[in-house]
């Protein structure tokens, strides 16, 4: 009676245990998430998104994050190829493409991207010339990208996309490059007054040479700038006329008198 008593409590404990271990065991891994598995400290397997099961005291499992992740390099001060000290931040998109390297090959591939991308910057910018800096961004960005992309394969990263988002200048340089797009726009007035002038000049030279070869055209003319000079008819405007207008009138009283 007692031995079957104990072999009864003992089934009883074993079964807790079971319990225990296959409910405390679970664990359920999102969509977006993979899971390494490691087996005593060895790496033994990734499991995929949906309920799996692991012998806890023997095995550990590390979810890691397969999204598209976003990471800053704060404002950094570097000095272009020809001098001039500028201050640059930009953003980072990365995605793990293999979650055992990333966890396998790097202690902290979040951190370990940020620092690689922040030195590949100062390379990067370092080589350049501030006009290029300032006219070629996007250019400069897929530059740090391909030196970023080279280093992080090996840790089952792949750097997507750098934004360059600041440049700041220093003070001085920002007054001298407001004095130069200030010259610039008056550059560019005074040569579309120029244009101006000279497609009205070749215009009134034009209306010149149909007035000089119509009879009498030059001379009515005059009389129209005489009439506008002064509107007003109580005030007397005193001009001596050429003989030259005289005959023009004369021309045109001829071509107009009834036959």
């Amino acid at each position: 009676m007692c031995y079957t008593k104990a072999m009864g409590m003992i089934l009883i404990w074993l079964v807790g245990i079971a319990v225990f271990f296959i409910l405390f065991g679970l664990r359920i891994i999102d969509q977006y998430d993979r899971g390494i598995v490691l087996t005593l400290g060895k790496y033994t397997g990734t499991r995929q998104p949906g309920m799996t099961w692991i012998f806890i005291g023997f095995q550990r499992m590390i979810k890691i994050d397969m999204r598209i992740t976003t990471t800053d390099i704060p404002q950094q001060e570097v000095i272009t190829k020809d001098n001039v000290p500028v201050g640059i931040n930009a953003v980072v998109y990365f995605q793990v493409q293999s979650a055992e390297k990333a966890i396998l090959n790097i202690k902290d591939y979040t951190l370990a991207v940020s620092q690689y991308a922040q030195a590949a910057l100062r390379d990067v910018i370092g080589g350049i010339e501030l006009d290029s800096l300032l006219s070629e961004r996007e250019k400069i960005a897929e530059e740090i990208q391909k030196t970023v992309v080279a280093a992080t394969q090996s840790w089952g990263i792949l750097v997507t996309d750098i934004k360059i988002q600041d440049i700041e200048l220093p003070a001085d340089m920002k007054r001298v490059m407001a004095k130069q797009a200030e010259s610039e726009r008056e550059r560019r007035a005074i040569i579309i007054r120029a244009e101006g002038e000279f497609q009205a000049s070749e215009r009134l030279a034009q209306a010149a040479q149909v007035l000089s070869s119509t009879p009498g055209g030059l001379s009515m003319r005059t009389l129209q700038t005489i009439e506008k000079i002064n509107p007003d008819p109580s005030k007397t405007v005193i001009f001596a006329l050429p003989v030259e207008v005289f005959e023009g009138i004369k021309a045109i009283s001829q071509a107009v008198k009834p036959k």
